[in-house]
């Protein structure tokens, strides 16, 4: 096994990367492993599979009520920008 040391890291990502570590729980070291890992090995750039703790995230009930109907719109604005490009 090899050893990395990353210098210059940003404030902002070494705080994030702190907190994605502590949601999982594990060290941020080894949080930095994962995302690293899973970057390089997908080979080909396609979108990395959810992790059992993404998709658990997602069923938590949300901080505040969902607006469907926003949603909704939403979903038709992107739909209709990139059917018709400017």
């Amino acid at each position: 096994m090899g050893t990395l040391t990353i210098r210059n890291l940003d404030d902002n990502v070494k705080q994030e990367l702190r907190k994605r570590a502590a949601a999982r729980g594990v060290s941020m070291e080894q949080e930095a492993r994962d995302l690293i890992t899973r970057d390089v090995l997908k080979g080909d750039h396609q979108r990395v599979k959810a992790t059992f703790d993404e998709i658990m995230r997602l069923s938590r009930k949300p901080d505040k009520p969902f607006d469907l109907k926003r949603a909704q719109d939403e979903v038709w604005d992107y739909l209709y920008e990139n059917d018709h490009p400017k």
